[in-house]
């Protein structure tokens, strides 16, 4: 089930802009949940009521670019946005990096919402590669991890962000990877899926945000 996830959220990245997900609630303010939902069912006056579960992202831990320990945990109570990249990618990270800083400084002085970029390449992206990364893009720990870490865990928990991270020594800087821009909401549900090489793409997440952190949690 988990790697047809993955497909499924591949091919919405590379092929679909116009995305069309399983909405929780038909309210037209309320952003949709994403990936394959589980049924099940409780009781209730005698009754079997059935009960839609959206998938949620799954524990971890990685090291930040401070040499911190980041993990599931450290994002309880805010939302955030995930992507995939590595630092000497010579493709889409830079173009990524440049519109992810413009919701990095649109939620600047919002504690609620966090950023959270993983590498594909942990073993040469170090903590200290990514310290000097972060440092070049001028921005704070507090709002934006770099997280390096085991590469089957990074790769692993892509699946769940329904991205697409694999080795591949035939291609410019020897990865590929989607170049998805996931929203989180505070119960680690995937809220919404953005190309992060379009600006449009990109303007529509900084309008979804609010809305999100609008909902009652």
């Amino acid at each position: 089930m988990l790697r047809i996830l993955f497909i499924i959220g591949c091919l919405s990245v590379l092929f679909s802009c116009g995305k069309k997900p399983v909405s929780k609630n038909d309210g037209p303010k309320k952003l949709p949940y994403l990936g394959e939902p589980t049924i099940t069912s409780h009781e209730e006056n005698g009754k079997l009521i059935p009960d839609t579960l959206f998938p949620t992202i799954p524990a971890f831990s990685f090291t930040n670019q401070d040499g911190k320990t980041v993990t599931n945990q450290t994002y309880d109570g805010s939302i955030y946005i995930a992507d995939f990249f590595f630092t000497t990618c010579p493709t889409i990270c830079p173009k990524m990096k440049s519109e992810l800083l413009r919701v990095y400084n649109a939620f600047k002085n919002d504690p609620r919402v966090k950023i959270l970029s993983h590498t594909i390449d942990p073993e040469y992206d170090k903590v200290e590669v990514l310290h000097e990364y972060a440092g070049r893009l001028q921005v704070s720990s507090e709002k934006w991890n770099f997280v390096t870490g085991d590469k089957d865990s990074i790769y692993t928990i892509a699946e769940y962000y329904l991205c697409s991270a694999e080795e591949a020594p035939n291609e410019p800087g020897g990865y590929i990877h989607s170049g998805a821009l996931v929203l989180i909401d505070q119960q680690k549900h995937i809220r919404g899926v953005y190309d992060g090489t379009k600006s449009e793409e990109v303007d529509q997440l900084i309008k979804d945000i609010p809305l999100l952190l609008g909902e009652k949690q």
